[in-house]
């Protein structure tokens, strides 16, 4: 299971714990069974586009977010965002004839060797075959759609999380698992519209931020009588999908503390805190002055 994954997997799990839906009443509201509900939700295989939008149609959750993590983890799953740029096949078997065409192309056709030659058909074949299997896909009902999907090699992955107290400090939540069922200290909406909480795990004894709706350039820090960390949304893709500071090190009773600085040079900073082990709350921005 790839990061990108990992945490698509965890924002589904708490959008479907936060609207208390259990498998079955997805598999009776939606088109997916049961079982495929639960590979989803474990992380055994990636969940079609169209679940996510169905997940956040039942949460009555903007699918905006979900569907970018989604097109992230996807891209990562098929190797779209790792796959190399190729010359199309068409473009180096043109002028096959070198008799009839004198042209360039028919002189890279005779410079190509037979080593590159096979490369190039095979690579045709290939993509052909491919898309031959994706269609069938898409034509099968899903238990079918299941068992014709070829099953990628087992990747060692584990849900349990990977560091604790001191060992998180400075680190990706996410990456480290410590993303999955977190509580929500608190929850903040700035005065520019941009939503804030802050996040804590018992299990990592570690507490972060996360921001979605901001704009690109804004800033949010996070410290509990330690390091400050902070994240930035640099681009169109960290303003339409949740965004994590790294994690910093809490125990029960730590205070911990998240700033939001807009991009604008003259735009006001909103800060909001919560302590470990109280209740949750909800904070307003402040009143325009």
């Amino acid at each position: 299971m790839t990061t990108e994954h990992a945490r698509l997997v965890a924002a589904l799990r708490e959008l479907r714990a936060g609207a208390g839906l259990s498998l079955a009443a997805l598999a009776e509201q939606t088109l997916y069974s049961k079982s495929s509900w639960e590979r989803y939700l474990n992380g055994k295989s990636l969940p079609p586009r169209q679940a996510v939008r169905e997940l956040c149609r039942l949460a009555n959750e903007p699918d905006g977010r979900l569907l970018a993590l989604w097109e992230i983890a996807e891209s990562h799953w098929s190797g779209r965002a790792t796959a190399p740029a190729t010359t199309s096949p068409t473009d180096e078997l043109a002028g096959t004839n070198p008799q009839e065409s004198p042209s360039p192309a028919g002189t890279r056709w005779r410079r190509l060797g037979g080593s590159r030659l096979l490369v190039v058909l095979a690579s045709a074949y290939t993509a052909i075959v491919g898309g031959v299997a994706a269609l069938l896909f898409l034509l099968l009902p899903d238990s079918e759609a299941q068992e014709a999907q070829p099953i990628p090699a087992p990747v060692p992955f584990s849900f349990a999380p990977q560091c604790h107290g001191a060992a998180c400090e400075g680190r990706d939540p996410m990456r480290l698992i410590c993303g999955i069922d977190p509580e929500t200290l608190t929850s903040y909406r700035t005065a520019t519209g941009a939503h804030i909480e802050l996040r804590h795990s018992g299990k990592c004894g570690a507490s972060w931020a996360r921001v979605w709706g901001a704009e690109i350039g804004d800033r949010v820090d996070v410290t509990a009588d330690g390091p400050t960390h902070g994240v930035r949304i640099r681009n169109k893709d960290d303003a339409v999908t949740f965004v994590y500071t790294e994690m910093t090190e809490v125990r029960p009773g730590s205070t911990v503390r998240a700033c939001f600085r807009p991009a604008p040079a003259d735009g006001e900073r909103e800060c909001v805190e919560a302590r470990v082990g109280e209740a949750t709350t909800t904070a307003r921005p402040p009143s325009p002055r």
